[in-house]
């Protein structure tokens, strides 16, 4: 049998690759997704999505299924053995805006999450190949040569264009290119994690005992399942692992004799806490995402989250380069991704030394815990030519509530959902600067007065009509064009006066224009 010629290959289908393919696919990239794993992971590793990750569910179109699966605002309930001490929502006041439409985070188990994609992926018809294990890699001039191990014991060769490693903290391509993942392990601080049935215990809120001398305990109820996420600090020079007798032990002498019962468990670690990550994303055609390029402490549940726009971000700038746009583009994953994973591990790293000293989980949480805060300011795909709006080239592009000529209910997000690049022109007035370009879709926002449409856009353009005032809040404009990347964040502002620094932009990512 020959090679086999593909244009990626992603190793490891946890959220991170689950992500990335499902960005391929709809691009109609030829990928293969693989997993050395013998079955789909059913535990609850990471259990939240932080809004901007809810957003990018948004933009995949499975929002509604997401939605159903988990839940907002559980309450942290604090206890000393029998005695419920307080309770407190960590979210409190954190509720959906015109421009945020997810303004909290979601408690949701992660193989939910990884369910729900697996199931996208496979209506844009990829697949993952479980039992199939990366064992061999190299590269040249012209891409990547991996060779696969399957379960049956036969291997094969496979020639992609590109290789994404999002094979996890224990990276075989990452040791393979000898990148240093640069950290430390913190051998004092481990944590058993597993997901069990019990009784005696409503699923109201998330149960804590943050006080007894041997460390914290928690039990978090996971939305669409019958069981809870069992945590709880290893004292130190304790060395047993974990089972469901230990837990029940440690659960009987932390709340102090309350009448729980631990009935099953389905899953279990025993977690120590890593905080590293890599000093490049990149080797000639192979990038690392997820956790084989930072790894954190479940603080604040920044990991997959970090993982899953990591995948957002460079799918569709493998897909632009596949399909003509300069190779340069790709630098950008690095120049963008690296930064955030930066500042991600500093956030999580100081959550989780207030939790392990205070067994109390309501500590910070604001834009940069909940991920909206992330901007690729002053970086190569953001450029400002002229105008001035409320938001800058770089920051996410909110969303906003209009409607469309015929009346009916839209948002920004509508206009903005899809593989495309979206040209907005705010509050213009005649004719557009640029005709139709492939890869990019038009929107010319424009004001209302009493439900009548005032200087609409030109044929080429779709008009969605600020009816509320909600755009006008959230980006100010008058005439500005807004040039919006495929993954929302503002790529290019100006004004009709920078039509030509407009279509050079455009062609550094490869769209080109028609005059």
């Amino acid at each position: 049998m020959g090679t086999q010629q593909i244009s990626v290959l992603i190793a490891g289908a946890g959220p991170t690759g689950l992500t990335l393919g499902c960005e391929l696919a709809r691009r109609g990239v030829a990928f293969r997704l693989v997993d050395k794993a013998a079955q789909y992971f059913h535990g609850s590793r990471g259990k939240g999505l932080q809004p901007r990750s809810l957003e990018v569910m948004d933009d995949l179109g499975v929002i509604d299924r997401i939605l159903e699966l988990g839940r907002f605002h559980l309450p942290f309930r604090g206890y000393e053995g029998g005695k419920v001490i307080g309770e407190q929502d960590m979210h409190a006041g954190r509720y959906p805006t015109p421009s945020t439409p997810y303004a909290s985070p979601m408690i949701i188990p992660q193989w939910r999450v990884e369910e729900t994609l697996r199931g996208l992926l496979e209506r844009l018809g990829g697949r993952v190949e479980l039992g199939t294990e990366l064992v061999g890699l190299e590269q040249d001039a012209e891409g990547v040569t991996a060779t696969l191990a399957h379960a049956d014991g036969s291997t094969e060769v496979v020639r992609s264009r590109f290789l994404v490693a999002c094979d996890g903290g224990k990276s075989f391509v990452r040791k393979h290119l000898e990148i240093p993942f640069e950290g430390e392990t913190w051998k004092d601080e481990r944590m058993y994690v597993a997901d069990v049935t019990a009784t005696g215990l409503d699923r109201e809120a998330w149960h804590a005992w943050p006080k007894h001398p041997d460390g914290f305990f928690t039990l978090c109820p996971l939305p669409s399942t019958e069981q809870y996420q069992f945590q709880a600090a290893v004292p130190v020079g304790s060395e047993e692992e974990p089972s469901l007798e230990l837990f029940r032990k440690i659960l009987k002498e932390r709340t102090e004799g309350m009448p729980i019962e631990l009935t099953g468990m389905t899953w279990s670690s025993l977690y120590r806490a890593n905080v590293r990550m890599v000093s490049r994303y990149r080797e000639g055609y192979i990038f690392l995402a997820g956790d084989a390029a930072h790894v954190h402490s479940p603080a604040g549940g920044q990991g997959m989250n970090t993982g899953i726009q990591d995948g957002y971000n460079l799918g569709w700038k493998l897909a632009a380069v596949l399909e003509g746009a300069p190779e340069a583009l790709l630098d950008t994953y690095e120049e963008e991704r690296l930064p955030v994973a930066a500042g991600v591990l500093g956030v999580s790293s100081k959550l989780h030394r207030q939790i392990t000293a205070s067994g109390n989980a309501s500590g910070q949480r604001d834009a940069v815990t909940l991920q909206l805060g992330i901007s690729y300011k002053e970086m190569s795909l953001s450029r400002a030519a002229g105008g001035a709006l409320k938001i800058a080239a770089g920051d996410r592009a909110p969303d906003a509530p209009g409607e469309r000529v015929d009346g009916t209910a839209a948002r920004l997000f509508d206009l903005y959902r899809g593989p495309h690049w979206t040209l907005l022109r705010l509050f213009g007035s005649g004719g557009w600067v640029l005709d139709a370009v492939d890869g990019v879709k038009y929107g010319d926002v424009v004001a209302s007065r009493d439900g009548v449409v005032a200087g609409a856009a030109s044929g080429v353009a779709e008009v969605f009509v600020d009816a509320g005032g909600h755009v006008a809040e959230a980006y100010g404009g008058s005439g500005e064009y807004l040039l919006v990347r495929p993954d929302g964040y503002a790529g290019w502002i100006g004004t009709a006066g920078e039509v030509e620094d407009l279509r050079w932009y455009m062609g550094r990512q490869g769209l080109g224009n028609r005059d």
